[in-house]
């Protein structure tokens, strides 16, 4: 039985945000050439340095204005791509990198409150997953950040 669901940015997020080149914000999107590895929030998939197009925006993954309600600097492919499939396993390709992605777990509540908080280091970030759902009755949902930029990854839901 799944445990737990990877909810990257949608496509049709991405596509927005490509065809008005600004953010929720306001802001200009910044395109660039990949200097780092990402991960394109869209398709989870690392960055090719010095190769791919990215787009740099202001994201709020949240849906309620409060305190935790941060927002922050993510990336997308400037071109349209897959949006990540396997979405009942964290993406391989950032899990198995742990020299480039040193991860963090946060949980929050239905009220959007923090209630939780792990790195990941070198455990298994699925089984992780799993045993934060399965003690932490209180966390709904978590969000995957770059443990050192703090900046969002995706959102793990509970499976139902």
């Amino acid at each position: 039985m799944n445990k737990f669901r990877i909810v990257p940015l949608s496509a049709e997020y991405a596509q927005t945000i490509r065809n008005k080149r600004k953010d929720d914000f306001g802001h200009e999107v910044i395109e660039q050439l990949a200097t780092g590895l990402g991960p394109c929030r869209v398709s989870l998939k690392p960055f090719k340095r010095n190769v791919d197009k990215r787009l740099l925006f202001t994201h709020s993954p949240f849906e309620i204005d409060n305190a935790y309600n941060q927002c922050g600097p993510v990336f997308i492919n400037a071109d349209e791509v897959e949006p990540y499939k396997d979405v009942y396993t964290f993406p391989a390709e950032i899990k198995n990198d742990k020299e480039h992605f040193h991860l963090t777990l946060i949980g929050y509540n239905s009220n959007q409150m923090m209630v939780f908080t792990r790195l990941v280091g070198d455990a298994d970030i699925d089984e992780l997953i799993v045993k934060i759902f399965d003690e932490h009755p209180d966390v709904a949902y978590l969000h995957a950040r770059n443990a050192e930029a703090c900046c969002f990854i995706c959102k793990i839901e509970r499976a139902e």
